[in-house]
């Protein structure tokens, strides 16, 4: 790719993705995260205006996403433009500037994160009860409880307000935790492309 003198630019990225140790090691002989890594280094090794990143984070454990993701953000600082392939929209909703969702081969959304949650508006809060005794699908105005075991997220009719929800809440139990919030890119593409979504498509 027309790079001189490219050793002490290896040995610095090696440096800077923790791969110091493994300079001289094959790629057979490394962790899918190590060969990750190494292959990430070789793609920007060169300096490109463009790089097409396919799940970069796979086969990483959470030390390691870091570093990489940091890495990828200084790419990005330095005018280069990422481009990301992920099924992991906790990733892209942190990462990302502008989105381009495919579902089953055609584009089904696309735009900025922000103009994208703003087209769905507030319509989901996230609560965290003390106890697991609560049936949220019986309070009034809640459409659907998406259940994470540790909280749960609860999307309301439009017409449903928030505040009587809490006071319902508050009447069977301690409330730990309620947000109003906008939905989560995960929560917008099971909308779209979800069983519930498909279901409606095809009545």
């Amino acid at each position: 790719k027309g790079v001189k003198n490219a050793k002490p630019l290896i040995a610095g990225w090696l440096d800077r993705l923790q791969l110091k140790d493994v300079a001289k090691k094959k790629v057979e002989a490394m962790s899918k995260g190590m060969s990750q890594k190494i292959q990430f280094i070789a793609t920007v090794l060169h300096k490109p205006e463009l790089v097409i990143l396919d799940e970069p984070f796979s086969g990483l454990d959470p030390v390691n996403m870091d570093v990489l993701k940091d890495a990828i953000l200084e790419l990005r600082r330095g005018g280069t433009t990422v481009i990301f392939s992920t099924h992991d929209m906790d990733v892209a909703e942190k990462m990302c500037d502008f989105v381009f969702m495919i579902f089953k081969g055609q584009k089904v959304l696309d735009g900025t994160l922000g103009t994208i949650k703003e087209k769905y508006g507030s319509d989901t809060l996230r609560v965290r009860m003390e106890g697991n005794g609560v049936q949220f699908t019986e309070l009034p105005g809640v459409q659907r409880v998406n259940d994470f075991g540790q909280f749960q997220e609860l999307r309301i009719d439009k017409q449903a307000d928030p505040q009587a929800i809490l006071q319902q809440l508050a009447g069977r139990g301690r409330v730990q935790h309620f947000e109003i919030a906008q939905p989560s890119l995960h929560d917008i593409f099971v909308r779209i492309a979800g069983p519930a979504a498909q279901e409606i498509t095809h009545e």
